[in-house]
């Protein structure tokens, strides 16, 4: 692996962190910035439109919490010159505002497709699989969409196909 293709990859890491970062410190500026200006995702059974729309639409939702936190785990990330594909596992944990705290956990994973623009890299094209979902530890399997699958018919395989 050459030396370029790891700092492009440690470079897309800090973009998946700005992201988090952005939306739980309520910087929207920084969760714009994540997103190319023509950025389409796609959040199966929530939201489809451009990226800079998701932060509009999340910030509503985000306004009525308490607290929130997103964390990104593991990230598989391949480089291709100036473009890149990405498959990052997020945990998302939500609470009500008081007095009747309730917990919303969330699990899932983003599938991105990256560019590099001008010496940054910025996502062109996310979509988002829920794999599970939970209320106070609870789980809600309803709320899983039916796209997240344990098999190679997952959505993650049109991104990264299997070695």
């Amino acid at each position: 692996m050459s030396d370029q293709s790891v700092a492009d990859k440690l470079a897309i890491r800090d973009v998946l962190s700005k992201y988090c970062r952005g939306l739980d410190r309520m910087d929207k500026e920084m969760a714009y910035s994540v997103f190319s200006a023509d950025c389409s995702v796609h959040y199966y059974d929530m939201f489809e439109g451009s990226g800079h729309g998701f932060v509009d639409w999340v910030w509503e939702a985000h306004a009525a919490m308490d607290r929130h936190s997103h964390q990104i785990n593991n990230a598989l990330i391949a480089v291709d010159g100036n473009t890149a594909v990405s498959e990052a596992y997020v945990t998302v944990v939500l609470w009500t505002a008081p007095p009747d705290i309730t917990e919303i956990t969330c699990r899932g994973r983003y599938l991105d497709r990256w560019e590099k623009r001008a010496d940054s890299w910025q996502i062109v094209r996310r979509e988002h699989v829920l794999d599970t979902q939970s209320l106070n530890g609870v789980p809600v399997p309803d709320a899983v969409n039916q796209q997240s699958r344990r098999d190679d018919s997952d959505p993650s395989f049109k991104f990264i196909p299997r070695a």
